[in-house]
């Protein structure tokens, strides 16, 4: 087993950005997946201090229908987007994504989770 770690472009679309382009403007993001560490859980990582850690299988189930837990949301956005919701006490962060990273960090994460046979 061993940990995968991704990077991908999202898209910020919260309302709370100081102006147009702060809101369309494209941001890095991390992917994370560590089996050793906690094999269901993923992390994905915004600009700033901001660490997202939740269920690998809500982030596989929101790739195809509307789905949260706690304070995270995933739903697809048409056929190759989805967006990814995440409330704290002191914001919310709505980001876009293409699926195809997202999907490919997932397939990554079941090869990283699946033990090396000898």
């Amino acid at each position: 087993m061993y940990a995968v770690e991704q990077y991908a472009r999202a898209h910020i679309v919260t309302d709370t950005a100081d102006t147009f382009d702060d809101e369309h403007r494209s941001v890095p993001v991390a992917l994370r997946y560590d089996p050793e560490d906690d094999p269901r859980l993923v992390h994905i990582t915004l600009p700033g201090p901001h660490e997202w850690v939740f269920a690998r299988e809500l982030l596989e189930q929101g790739l195809r229908v509307p789905a949260s837990s706690g304070g995270v949301r995933i739903w697809p956005c048409g056929r190759v987007q989805a967006v990814l919701e995440f409330h704290s006490a002191q914001s919310v962060a709505v980001v876009q994504l293409d699926a195809k990273p997202l999907i490919r960090f997932l397939r990554s994460t079941y090869k990283a989770a699946t033990p090396v046979a000898h």
